[in-house]
């Protein structure tokens, strides 16, 4: 499969065998094709593209790397944020999906999507969520973005019914809305490691 990967794309593999780089004993116990792995924020190289794996219980994450022709299909944020997805998810009435449903009612002028245990949740129909579920997202941001319009969005995520932490996407990296919002610098999270910038859009970190 040609694609462009980018962090937090959920990836099925044809077989366990796909999976590259792995040093986590457990990952052959409990992982296997039908789960999907998810893109990590590192360089693709020869080896391959970095990807994470997620195990049955919260401590167990492992990374690994795969060929891009190992790949059979992918799930994007944007594609699990959509209102068919969330409706038709057996966990609907879930606090991270309704908040999601609700941001969703608002017209905004940028791209976003569902990651985290929620993203993993709507992709593979696993009640990997509990009550204190935190709801993350991704907000694709190219060119900057208005800071009013950022600010009425956390203004929105504030009033819904569970926490929620907002990463914006650049072209060089991601950075915490909420600190971005409050500091004049952030921590950008790229793929040689995390840069403190007050200007998380420039091409030059990447």
């Amino acid at each position: 499969m040609n694609f462009t990967p980018r962090p937090h794309d959920l990836l099925w593999l044809r077989a366990d065998s796909a999976l590259l780089s792995v040093n986590e004993a457990w990952v052959s116990q409990h992982w296997h094709p039908g789960l999907p792995v998810v893109v990590r924020r590192d360089v693709t190289t020869a080896q391959g593209i970095p990807v994470g794996v997620r195990g049955e219980r919260r401590e167990q994450r492992a990374a690994a790397r795969v060929r891009g022709a190992d790949i059979l299909r992918v799930i994007t944020p944007e594609m699990l944020a959509d209102r068919a997805c969330l409706l038709a998810s057996p966990l609907v009435a879930c606090r991270p999906v309704q908040a999601a449903l609700a941001l969703g009612e608002s017209d905004w002028p940028w791209r976003w999507g569902v990651t985290g245990s929620t993203g993993y949740a709507l992709a593979t129909g696993i009640a990997v969520l509990h009550a204190d579920s935190d709801l993350d997202l991704t907000l694709r941001a190219p060119q900057p973005l208005a800071r009013d319009l950022l600010q009425q969005w956390q203004a929105q995520t504030d009033t819904l019914p569970c926490r929620v932490d907002t990463q914006v996407e650049t072209p060089s990296g991601a950075f915490a809305l909420s600190e971005w919002l409050r500091e004049e610098r952030v921590l950008l999270k790229t793929a040689t490691g995390p840069v403190l910038t007050a200007s998380p859009w420039s091409r030059e970190l990447s």
